[in-house]
C-alpha cells in the first residue's frame, strides 16, 4: 500500500486526504496551523491520522507521494527537505484529476479568473449540464471526485496549483491574461511567473480547446510556450476581426451571435474579455448559443468584484476589494467614465503605479489612501489628483468620501494592495467597507 502525506489541512487538503483513503492509500495529514474543528471532525470520522499546529518531518518523509497546499511556498525549509529526498510533490488538482473521467474546463489568469470560472459554471449549469465547481473556488475538487457524480468540472486554477501539475490535461484550457503578481513566490522574476501560467497548456494536444486573450502583451510575447500540437485555438481580440471572439466598443462578436455590452450582466473592458472566454469555454463544452442567450442575463458575480454596495444622495459606492494588484485597479478604473473618488492602499507588494497615472488624472477627483503606511501612494499621486488624504481608519475614509462626493460621483474601493495591515483578508476588507457604507449612509 502506497503512503500519501497531505501538507495543509484546508478545504483542498482534507478533500485530498478523503479521496486518497477512498482509493486505498494509507494517509497522514499535517498542518503547521490550527486545523478547523469541522475539518478535524471529517478526518476523525474516516479514521485518517493527522497533526495540527506542527510538521513532524520524520513522519512526512515516510511518504511515497506528497500532496501540497498551494499556500506553502517552494522556498520553505520543509519543501526543500522533501525535494532533496526526491519525494514527488503534487497539487490536489493533479491528484484528483487522475480519478475522474469527467470533462475538465480549467481557467487561469492573473485577473478575472474567478469571474470567468463562475460565469462558465453558470452557463453550463443553467443549460442543464451535470457540472461541478472547484479548484481555487468552492468545494474541494478531490472530495467531489471521490463522490464522482459530475460529468463536467469547471476549475479555477492558480499559478501555485499549476506549479505542482505535471500530467493534468484539461479538455478546455483558458488563459485570460498575465500581469505581474505573487512575484515574491517566484524569486521576483516575472519570467518564472509567466512560465507557471502557461503550464495550463503544457499537456494540450489536438483534442484540447485552448482559449486565450490574443491581445495580452505577455501572452503575445510568449506564444512559443503554447504546444505546437494544439490545432484547436480560440483567440479573443479587441477591435480585430480575426478571433473566435472579437470585442468592439458595443458588442462581443462570435461566429454564432453577439452580446451587446451595454446590457451585459457585468461591465467594463476586462469583463468583456471574461465573458468572451466564458462563452467560448461553454460552447466548447457543448452549450448551445440559445441557452447562453437565455441564461447570461441571470448571472451574478462573486462579491468584492466591482460590487455595487450603496447609494447616498446620488453617490454610488462600489466594492472592488478583490483588486489586490495594480492591473486589477487599471481594469476597474476603465469600467467608469469619470468623477471617481478612489480608496486605495494596504500592504504594498512592490507595486509600480505609473500605469495608473493617466487614468487617475482623467477620472479621479479625489484619492483616499487607506493603510498603515501610505507614504509611497501619497508621494506618487500627491500632485496628480485635486485632493488626496491618508488615513488608517475605514470609517474616516468612507465619511470623507461622502463629504467630497456629489450626485453622480462614484466612490470606488479598489486598493491595488493586500489587506493584511488592517484586515484579515480582502473579503474582510470588502465586508467591512460594505458595512461601514451601510451604517454611515443610513445614519445620515
Amino acid at each position: 500500500m502506497s503512503h500519501i502525506v497531505i501538507l495543509g489541512g484546508g478545504e483542498s487538503g482534507v478533500g485530498a486526504a478523503l479521496l486518497a483513503q477512498s482509493k486505498g492509500f494509507s494517509v497522514f495529514l499535517s498542518d503547521q496551523g490550527k486545523l478547523k474543528e469541522h475539518y478535524q471532525d471529517q478526518l476523525r470520522s474516516q479514521a485518517i491520522p493527522f497533526e495540527s499546529e506542527k510538521h513532524t518531518v520524520s513522519e512526512i518523509l515516510k511518504a511515497d507521494e506528497i500532496i501540497i497546499s498551494p499556500g506553502i511556498p517552494e522556498k520553505s525549509e520543509l519543501v526543500q527537505t522533501i525535494k532533496k529526498q526526491g519525494i514527488p510533490l503534487v497539487s490536489e488538482i493533479e491528484f484528483a484529476a487522475r480519478y475522474t473521467k469527467a470533462k475538465l474546463i480549467a481557467i487561469t489568469g492573473s485577473n478575472g479568473k474567478t469571474t470567468t470560472t463562475l460565469l462558465t459554471y453558470h452557463l453550463l449549469k443553467e443549460a442543464g449540464f451535470n457540472v461541478g465547481l472547484a479548484g481555487n473556488i468552492g468545494q474541494s475538487f478531490a472530495k467531489q471526485v471521490m463522490e464522482d457524480i459530475f460529468d463536467y468540472y469547471v476549475l479555477e486554477i492558480s499559478s501555485f496549483q499549476l506549479d505542482r501539475c505535471f500530467d493534468f490535461k484539461p479538455d478546455v484550457a483558458v488563459l485570460i491574461n498575465i500581469t505581474p503578481d505573487h512575484l515574491d513566490r517566484y524569486d521576483y522574476k516575472f519570467e518564472n511567473y509567466i512560465h507557471s501560467k502557461f503550464r495550463i497548456f503544457q499537456n494540450a494536444n489536438s483534442q484540447t480547446a485552448c482559449i486565450y486573450w490574443g491581445d495580452d502583451a505577455v501572452i503575445q510575447q510568449h506564444k512559443e510556450l503554447i504546444p505546437a500540437a494544439i490545432a484547436h485555438q480560440r483567440v479573443i481580440h479587441f477591435d480585430k476581426s480575426s478571433g473566435a471572439a472579437n470585442i468592439t466598443d458595443d458588442a462581443i462578436q462570435f461566429a454564432f451571435g453577439q452580446i451587446e455590452r451595454a446590457t451585459a450582466p457585468i461591465q467594463g473592458p476586462h469583463n468583456a474579455i471574461n465573458m468572451a472566454a466564458a462563452v467560448l469555454a461553454a460552447t466548447e463544452a457543448g452549450v448551445a448559443w440559445s441557452d447562453i442567450q437565455a441564461n447570461l442575463g441571470s448571472f451574478q458575480n462573486a462579491p468584492h468584484r466591482l460590487e455595487p454596495c450603496g447609494n447616498w444622495h446620488g453617490i454610488q459606492f462600489i466594492n472592488d476589494s478583490k483588486a489586490t494588484n495594480v492591473d486589477a485597479v487599471f481594469y476597474a478604473l476603465n469600467s467608469f467614465q469619470k468623477n471617481l473618488i478612489l480608496i486605495i492602499g494596504g500592504v504594498d507588494k512592490g507595486n509600480e503605479y505609473d500605469v495608473l497615472n493617466d487614468l487617475i488624472k482623467s477620472k479621479v477627483k479625489g484619492m483616499i489612501c487607506l493603510g498603515t503606511d501610505n507614504a509611497k501612494l501619497m508621494a506618487h499621486f500627491g500632485d496628480r489628483v485635486p485632493q488626496i488624504m491618508s488615513t488608517d481608519s475605514l470609517e474616516t475614509a468612507v465619511s470623507t468620501s461622502m463629504q467630497w462626493g456629489e450626485s453622480g460621483d462614484i466612490v470606488l474601493l479598489s486598493p491595488a494592495c493586500a489587506s493584511f495591515d488592517l484586515f484579515k483578508n480582502y473579503e474582510d476588507r470588502g465586508d467591512q467597507f460594505k458595512a461601514t457604507v451601510n451604517r454611515l449612509t443610513h445614519g445620515s
